[in-house]
């Protein structure tokens, strides 16, 4: 195999090629005899009639290196007019200026990325770490020189952008605010008008379904049943009450590929239900409350085509994911615990799998509670590994806590008591909010207490030695999304409490963090809910998963305004991660860039803006009205409060990276670097940049797209979205400093040499 370095004392790194063979066991080499399909070709030659020079150097080319060198010449001088690049080249993340570079830029970095990175050799966890080789322009060579190599057609459209950008044939113009405003009105909100009849409909349609089951003794219940005599309008009028109930939703959620047919009124078609079936064979749990359920459309409405797409690629399984469950392997490596050994981010843990951390400051806490189980099963979890292996499951009353679990908890939070700067919890699952009432009550009266002594302890610490006090408690949860009839008033007084006396002794955010994908899980029910949480003096702050469906122009724009009018602040916008079990719902990292700086721009908020709304949130059960206000005030359609990342499988969040590769089917590879804007685990000083090989090529994904109805067309600048920074934290997120000096070192924490504490 061939690796280039790029080097030569006294010249830039890359006005120089060197080669030298590298041995491997694995042949590389096997498609270079395979010939290039006609779509493969009919692009190729739309490749060398708009490069001829290019085709010329390749055709000339007798061996790699003349290819590789001739391109490089090619270049050079394009870079020679543009000095501030070459800095680019010394492999400084830290210092590109994603806001200074042209479109043109952007295609020469990723270019001469390639070349510096040609003959690389990665483990593709695609394929179960099958090795594959990234070099571009030998694929390109053997396709002008041959026919040969086995390129895709996504490989040469990918190319053909590549080169089109490079001499400046691409450059689209930024889309203004009437047309992002325009592709936020293709996608209706649970809360229009048409959109609550369809639900309406479809809830009446499953309640009578609901009965009809009860009286033929195939659901059964202690608590939903009915008396003898009744007749079916008292039934319908009890059933509906019911409805109320999260008991009930969670009773009779759907477990099975039958029964969801069933209840979508037959709607599913052969080809579903077969890999729905396949699925079940192969043991992925399968949970549907009926309350989610009747926000799936059993037919197409003509003025809402596609508008559940997201919804329902969160609950029907995909091929992809139906072939590799069983085999998925961990993505954030950091969540793999064995007792008494450091994480992937060097950090030691209590015993057991309830406390993951990642970042210094910040850990998360999974009870041993019905917490640990979730409203449903979304497709793209990020802990589908933790359901392979049963630690998550449905089995609701063998999750019920044990009598050992106060004891157990209070082990868990003397951890946090006794870290130098854990200053924030994240309680979650799972999802906090499955646990009954007297539960969380519990957990938080302890999160108190350890509060409270961490702060009481503190002073009788000299300055220096102080440790990071307790400033923000979370919990994570999707019931506002998939069951807002759990948020009743017995759970708002246990909030409002617990926020009353945590605030007296310094906890400064109490946040629910939720998760809507789409505006069309807004419903009136989810409305109401939100409203109750709000004034408890909780915020809300909300993460969606940028799933493909969920990633159409326009769609997260959508979100983020529909969760300001209810006064829900946006906090990430997630990646798809994971590999090829989540390939349908994978969006590529350049669509996440495009929707950052073409989308989510028109309401992107200054300093001062970020100051204001700092004191609004302060008073969260006004937050709607304020951030109306606030919005109108501005001219701002949304506050765009979130940040675009991925969450890398090293350790920590990020969009900081590079396209430095492209393997044969059009899979572009990416190197990360981490979050520089925040504090890490010294763990990333050694562990240097992160590889990831997409799942499908923007190509494919264009594909999907074109599939669900989109104009490709829209999309295509996409091609030349090759590499990030990564946003900075909203000020609005800030806990500010202490007014003492806290211990610097790290306990909890193995280095190399020794553990500490």
């Amino acid at each position: 195999m061939f690796t280039h370095h790029l080097m030569k004392s006294g010249h830039p790194k890359f006005l120089e090629v060197s080669l030298y063979m590298k041995s491997s066991k694995i042949n590389f080499l096997h498609f270079d005899k395979v010939a290039i399909d006609t779509r493969s070709q009919n692009l190729l030659k739309q490749f060398n009639s708009e490069n001829p020079e290019i085709f010329n150097i390749l055709n000339e080319a007798k061996t790699e290196k003349e290819a590789l060198d001739g391109i490089l010449n090619w270049i050079s001088p394009i870079i020679k007019e543009k000095i501030y690049l070459s800095e680019l080249f010394k492999d400084n993340f830290k210092d590109i200026e994603i806001s200074s570079l042209s479109w043109q830029d952007y295609g020469i970095i990723r270019i001469m990325d390639y070349i510096q990175n040609a003959g690389r050799i990665f483990k593709d966890a695609n394929l179960k770490d099958e090795m594959v080789i990234s070099h571009p322009i030998r694929q390109l060579w053997l396709a002008i020189k041959e026919g040969k190599g086995g390129g895709s057609e996504g490989f040469f459209l990918d190319m053909l952008k590549l080169f089109q950008q490079i001499k400046n044939k691409s450059a689209q113009p930024i889309p203004d605010l009437t047309t992002v405003q325009e592709w936020m009105n293709r996608h209706p909100s649970g809360l229009d008008e048409g959109i609550v009849a369809i639900r309406q409909k479809n809830k009446e349609r499953i309640i009578r379904l609901v009965i009809k089951k009860i009286d033929a003794g195939a659901f059964k219940s202690t608590r939903f049943f009915f008396d003898e005599g009744m007749s079916e309008k008292e039934k319908y009028k009890l059933a509906m009450k019911w409805w109320e109930d999260k008991n009930f939703h969670l009773k009779f959620a759907i477990r099975t590929p039958k029964l969801l047919n069933e209840f979508l009124d037959f709607s599913l078609s052969k080809e579903t239900m077969e890999l729905l079936f396949k699925a079940s064979e192969n043991g992925i749990p399968f949970f549907v409350n009926l309350y989610y359920l009747s926000l799936l459309h059993v037919g197409e409405p003509s003025f809402a085509i596609g508008s559940d797409l997201p919804i329902r690629d969160y609950v029907l399984y995909s091929k992809q994911l139906i072939e590799e469950f069983g085999e998925i392997q961990a993505w954030e490596k950091e969540d793999e615990v064995k007792s008494g050994e450091p994480n992937a981010a060097g950090w030691i843990l209590p015993d057991g799998n309830n406390v993951h951390r990642r970042y210094p400051e910040v850990a998360i806490l999974i009870p041993d509670t019905v917490g640990r189980a979730c409203g449903g099963l979304c497709v793209s979890c990020q802990r589908m590994y933790d359901f392979q292996s049963g630690r998550l499951n449905f089995n609701f009353d063998k999750l019920l806590p044990k009598e050992s679990w106060p004891v157990k908890l209070h082990r868990l939070l003397n951890y946090f008591e006794e870290d130098n700067q854990l200053n924030d919890i994240l309680i979650t699952g799972g999802d906090a909010l499955m646990s009954r009432d007297k539960s969380l009550q519990i957990i938080l009266d302890a999160v108190f207490e350890m509060a409270k002594r961490k702060k009481d302890n503190n002073r009788l610490l000299p300055n220096g030695l102080k440790k990071a006090e307790i400033r923000r408690v979370r919990l994570g949860t999707r019931l506002p999304v998939y069951l807002p009839q759990r948020i009743t008033a017995e759970l708002c007084e246990v909030l409002h409490n617990f926020r009353e006396k945590a605030s007296k002794i310094g906890i400064k955010q109490f946040v629910i963090q939720t998760h809507f994908e789409t505006a069309m899980e807004v419903t009136p029910e989810a409305k109401k809910g939100i409203e109750f949480l709000l004034k408890t003096g909780w915020m809300i702050s909300n993460q969606m998963v940028f799933t493909a469906a969920a990633s159409r122009r326009g769609h997260t724009s959508k979100l983020r305004k529909v969760l300001n009018d209810l006064g829900i602040l946006t906090y990430y916008t997630f990646s798809v991660k994971g590999y090829r079990e989540n390939y349908h719902n994978f969006a590529t990292n350049a669509r996440a860039l495009q929707e950052q700086i073409e989308e989510k721009r028109i309401g992107v908020i200054d300093e001062n803006l970020a100051k204001k709304l700092k004191v609004l949130i302060e008073k969260p059960e006004y937050l709607a009205k304020n951030i109306s206000e606030l919005r109108m005030k501005h001219n701002l359609p949304f506050l765009a409060t979130d940040r675009n990342v991925l969450n890398m499988p090293g350790v920590g969040k990020s969009l900081t990276f590079r396209t430095i590769g492209l393997t044969r089917l059009g899979r572009r590879i990416l190197e990360f670097d981490h979050d520089h804007s925040r504090i890490h685990s010294p763990v990333i000083n050694e562990m240097g940049k992160i590889v990831i090989i997409e799942s499908k090529s923007i190509k494919e994904y264009l594909d999907q797209l074109e599939n669900m109805g989109e104009n490709i067309d829209e999309y295509m600048s996409l091609f030349g979205y090759s590499l990030g920074v990564t946003e900075s934290l909203q000020g609005i997120w800030n806990l500010g400093n202490y007014d003492f000096e806290t211990n610097q070192e790290m306990n909890h924490f193995k280095t190399e040499d020794q553990i500490v504490a």
